[in-house]
């Protein structure tokens, strides 16, 4: 079983007195439940690219016998928080998570792999969770027609995070795909792009394919 969790949420922008509520974030740490994401300078939103590619792996995934759950289920929503979005992969003991998100804010371009620096479930779910992180990072080089990010760890593609609570509190072995920088222009272009999201799609359903071991 894949757990799909497609960041942020349509109606965020208008729920921000619910979206700011303090939840935890692990480590005793509280942060805000979800957030807007962020978009493209044309205003094409990241909730949206999220949504876009997520239920495109999620199709591939499931065409190929594996069980996909979604942390929501339309991008019409508020939330769910972080900290339930983690709640979702754990309760289900899911063989692996991946978070689907797009960057922005940043200068520079290209794709990275995230993990937890703080990872709560142990060394054997902490081995598993960088193995995914390889086989994915080795398929986005491949296939998603992005580079790795010019702006994180050296240009390697890969980063560890202490801030990001989805990742924090989860016990099985989970990623976060920053698929792109939506504030680079080449990068949004093919974001914002039909075939674009589907070669994405179709680099991280391959490599948590791979992970899985079909």
């Amino acid at each position: 079983m894949v757990v799909l969790d497609p960041g942020h949420n349509g109606r965020n922008a208008d729920n921000l007195s619910t979206i700011n509520a303090l939840v935890p974030a692990g480590d005793g740490k509280m942060k805000p439940c979800n957030s807007t994401g962020t978009q493209a300078n044309d205003g094409y939103p990241e909730h949206e690219f999220n949504w876009s590619v997520a239920e495109r792996v999620r199709a591939i995934l499931e065409h190929s016998g594996v069980h996909v759950i979604m942390t929501r289920s339309d991008d019409d929503g508020i939330g769910p928080c972080v900290n339930r979005r983690a709640e979702i992969g754990n309760a289900v003991h899911a063989a692996a998570v991946v978070s689907i998100h797009g960057d922005g804010g940043v200068s520079g371009h290209g794709f990275h792999v995230i993990r937890s620096r703080d990872q709560v479930g142990g060394a054997a779910v902490a081995s598993d969770g960088r193995r995914l992180a390889e086989v994915v990072h080795t398929a986005m080089l491949a296939e998603s027609g992005m580079t790795t990010a010019t702006y994180i760890n050296g240009g390697t593609g890969y980063d560890l995070r202490t801030d990001l609570a989805g990742l924090n509190l989860s016990t099985r072995p989970s990623i976060l795909v920053e698929c792109g920088n939506m504030r680079d222009a080449g990068d949004a272009a093919e974001m914002e792009s039909s075939a674009g999201r589907s070669r994405i799609a179709g680099a991280i359903a391959r490599g948590t394919l791979t992970y899985l071991g079909r």
